[in-house]
């Protein structure tokens, strides 16, 4: 995206920083694999969100000083002997090109000025993204960062940025819009082409690498997350990854996928037959699902409260498995759905913001409903990516096909 779209960020961020106060963002580094070996890179997406900087090592500072705020980037130097072995690092002109800001500075100068700002103009509010990745019990680079700003600066008084940022973030603005219909119009192709390569005795891995094969000549570098391609019974395991199991004629097949575009990911959830044809039972079931889907849609627009979404779904879904008496009464829907019907969505998958608020224009959602019936060997999720607008919703995802005519239509081709 332009520069123009970070510099707006930071504008919006900027004002909610107190006066006299400093914000600092790590881009982040790779974490360690195996003994030398290391995960691919991916940036801390508030960073991201305010730089557009992909690279690791990089920390933003923005100061805020009588109303009037600066901002620096601190880059690696660059070192003649690394670049042989794994390439130049950023460049000042690309740090510059990049993220709009002008202050381009080297990482060693950090500390220095960090201790001008706090102890020479005294400047004690620090801001930091201290959200904390839930599955890890390892201090960060923030969190060391904080720890070490305690112990230096007793004056100082830090401060989580983390909710302000989420509250931007929440709201997509038309670029970041436009990053995700582009990102969902490659994954329909690869759903595409998902289709018209199935065929009985497969293995969910095979089928899988139409999409991945699309996905690369698109010039797709990552995926928004681990495909799920998921036939017969392991359709029922709402996050089976293991992609192993066989595609078998009677048996239908799920795939929650999608591809990431520039850091920006679509989130696209198909079902169909591996035959290319529904049974009677499967067409039964998969309409129960998409009825939900539709019906939540409709009722997407600024001011509904988030939790309204899935209490539909829930009544949709479970008025459809006592007609065909599968459940005698509501409650008994949780054996067979067990999830919510929507998220946020963004630069992470489950992107920031509130599922308990209310909606609001500019926000993109998802709605996935789902059935999962273990016993009959059928897995179903529909899942799209819904806009919302200044007077309602728009599907983005709204050319994937997903009645079961269309499905059949196609597969037949």
């Amino acid at each position: 995206m332009n520069k123009d779209v970070f510099i707006k960020n930071r504008e919006r961020l900027s004002k909610e920083l107190k006066d006299n106060s400093i914000l600092v963002m790590f881009s982040g580094v790779a974490p360690k694999k195996s003994a030398d070996e290391e995960y691919p890179f991916t940036p801390n997406r508030n960073f991201y969100y305010l730089t557009g900087i992909n690279e690791e090592h990089v920390i933003l500072l923005m100061v805020k000083q009588n109303d009037i705020v600066e901002e620096f980037l601190f880059i690696r130097r660059p070192n003649p002997v690394m670049e042989k072995w794994v390439g130049k690092t950023i460049s000042d002109e690309k740090a510059k090109e990049c993220s709009g800001v002008n202050n381009i500075k080297y990482t060693d100068e950090f500390e220095r000025l960090i201790h001008e700002f706090i102890s020479i103009k005294n400047l004690c509010i620090v801001y930091m993204d201290l959200e904390k990745d839930a599955f890890s019990s390892m201090p960060n680079n923030v969190q060391s960062f904080a720890y070490k700003m305690k112990e230096n600066y007793v004056q100082v008084n830090i401060k989580n940025i983390y909710n302000d940022i989420e509250k931007l973030r929440a709201i997509k603005s038309k670029e970041e819009v436009m990053e995700l219909r582009n990102a969902i119009d490659i994954t329909k192709d690869g759903i595409e082409a998902l289709m018209k390569n199935c065929k009985p005795g497969m293995k969910e891995y095979e089928i899988e690498a139409y999409f991945d094969f699309v996905l690369k000549t698109k010039g797709i570098k990552d995926f928004s997350f681990k495909t799920i391609a998921a036939t017969g019974k392991n359709a029922t395991v709402l996050h089976y990854v293991a992609n192993d199991g066989e595609l078998k004629d009677e048996d239908l097949i799920l795939f929650d996928l999608g591809a990431q575009l520039n850091y920006y990911n679509a989130d696209i959830s198909r079902t169909f037959p591996v035959s290319g044809k529904f049974t009677e039972r499967q067409k039964q079931i998969y309409n129960i699902v998409l009825k939900a889907e539709l019906e939540v849609i409709k009722i997407i627009k600024p001011g509904v409260p988030f939790p309204e979404l899935n209490k539909l779904a829930k009544r949709i879904l479970a008025d459809g498995l006592k007609e065909i008496n599968i459940i005698d009464k509501d409650e008994d829907l949780s054996k067979y759905y067990f999830h919510g019907v929507s998220h946020h969505l963004g630069l992470d998958t489950h992107d920031v913001g509130s599922r308990e608020g209310l909606l609001e224009p500019g926000m993109v959602i998802t709605v996935e409903p789902g059935l999962y019936i273990e016993e009959e060997k059928i897995g179903i999720r529909i899942e799209d990516d819904i806009l919302v607008t200044e007077n309602g919703a728009e599907v983005l995802s709204k050319d994937i096909i997903k009645t079961v005519e269309e499905i059949e239509k196609f597969m037949a081709i």
